[in-house]
């Protein structure tokens, strides 16, 4: 199913965008060296029904998965790098960790994703590849707008990542979003542009480049949801929710203020 949203839904993402963001931003600041993923959980949850908002996860039972979820929030650490379900895990210094996060606010879902060092430790090769995944999703919101092909966003992402030395796994990519998280179209983190559906105002897409340091195998954990590395090396996740407009894409996902 491909949804195109009309005015009023669309400024309904918007708010459901800026929360989404908001929340992510919050735990970030909230995460210490010490802090348990099960507490990055519970601030979630908190936050969300606080919105008056539901969460997207926490009754999600996909085909790829042992569901139902069971949480408000999925937390990667270092070789996981998707679906990571929370665990009584304390972080460390120098961990790289991921948070993904969708919710529904008015009937409308907002999913992003933002990965970053903990601690006072900034390990290179953790910076070099969370900025990767940063700039191909520049690159691929870049790459949207009304006219264009899912392929041209495919290819800008992919072009980013392969330039920066990074094996691209093409099992888990994009999507569409709006009524709910996960929908058509599948929106590849490689491809050949002037191919694919044609973006059209409206149309919500949720944007998530990754990488893992040198294979594009994934394993799954025994917990049945997160999955790995399948050389246990490190991994990155950025992610936005964009809604296609008649002059390019906008970026629904970003914080409406900042946090302390």
């Amino acid at each position: 199913m491909i949804e195109i949203l009309n005015p009023t839904e669309l400024a309904r993402a918007r708010e459901t965008g800026a929360l989404v963001a908001d929340i992510l931003q919050t735990l970030k600041s909230r995460t210490r060296v010490g802090t348990s993923l099960l507490d990055i959980d519970r601030w979630a949850k908190a936050m969300i029904i606080e919105a008056g908002a539901q969460s997207c996860y926490v009754d999600y039972a996909p085909s790829f998965g042992r569901g139902p979820f069971g949480h408000y929030i999925c937390t990667s650490v270092n070789d996981a790098v998707l679906h990571g379900l929370p665990f009584d895990y304390r972080l460390a210094d120098g961990d790289l960790l991921t948070l993904d996060l969708a919710v529904s606010l008015s009937g409308v879902a907002a999913d992003s994703a933002i990965s970053f060092v903990v601690g006072g430790s900034r390990p290179p090769e953790s910076v070099a590849m969370i900025s990767a995944t940063e700039r191909a999703l520049s690159a691929g919101i870049a790459a949207a707008g009304p006219g264009a092909r899912i392929g041209d966003i495919s290819h800008a992402i992919g072009s980013v990542l392969s330039a920066a030395g990074y094996p691209i796994n093409v099992e888990f990519g994009g999507h569409g979003i709006g009524s709910t998280m996960h929908q058509d179209p599948h929106v590849s983190n490689t491809g050949r542009p002037g191919r694919g559906y044609t973006l059209r105002p409206g149309l919500l897409l949720a944007l998530e480049p990754w990488v893992m340091a040198d294979t594009d195998e994934l394993v799954t954990d025994a917990d049945g949801w997160t999955l790995r590395s399948a050389t246990g090396c490190r991994t990155a996740h950025s992610e936005h929710t964009i809604a296609i407009t008649d002059d390019g894409a906008e970026i629904l996902t970003l914080p409406r203020r900042a946090h302390s």
